[in-house]
């Protein structure tokens, strides 16, 4: 009995170092995301110590801005595009919702400008756009009314609540390259 007891003892002392474990990396890589969240005007406006020049020369690179004239133009485009686009990626990868795949279409869009910011030489670039987009929308929206007329057909079957049905529907990865590989 004794060594039963013991047995059990050290079962739950592992659990919870387990979970002390768990809550150090939750709390980590929350602080992370939120430090990145926080830090995005910052990275935003950092084209304001861009220079004002055709070709910027740094100790790293030379960058030259072709179509846009001047380097700080070049970069606030960039930027306009690469920031709206990692918070988009962030709340993607932690969203919880069931319709979080929603969040692929605006990224696709982001991705589509950021290509036609960075390729400048090509004019009217913007005008088909929406033609890019309608493949992943095709793919995106109906898997999301699917899970929607799933959602509803168990809650008229079952008395669970929709907070119920989020959790069962609900995809959890253990890693990071786990969630990555889900979407791809």
């Amino acid at each position: 009995m004794d060594k039963l007891k013991q047995k059990s003892t050290k079962q739950k002392s592992k659990s919870l170092l387990t979970d002390s474990r768990l809550s150090t990396k939750s709390i980590a890589s929350g602080s992370f995301v939120g430090v990145l969240i926080a830090l995005t005007p910052v990275f935003f406006y950092s084209y304001n110590y861009v220079p004002q020049v055709k070709v910027w020369d740094t100790f790293l690179f030379t960058y030259d801005s072709g179509f846009y004239e001047d380097a700080k133009t070049s970069v606030w485009m960039i930027f306009s595009k690469v920031t709206p686009l990692a918070l988009l990626f962030i709340w993607f990868f932690t969203c919880r919702h069931w319709w979080y795949h929603a969040i692929l279409v605006p990224i696709a869009m982001y991705i589509y400008q950021i290509i036609g910011t960075v390729n400048d030489d090509v004019q009217f670039f913007d005008n088909f756009d929406l033609i890019y987009i309608v493949p992943i929308m095709a793919i995106v929206i109906p898997s999301i009314y699917l899970i929607r007329a799933k959602m509803f057909n168990k809650i008229i079957d079952a008395d669970k609540t929709m907070e119920e049905l989020e959790q069962e529907f609900m995809i959890k990865p253990t890693t990071f390259w786990g969630k990555v590989k889900q979407y791809f």
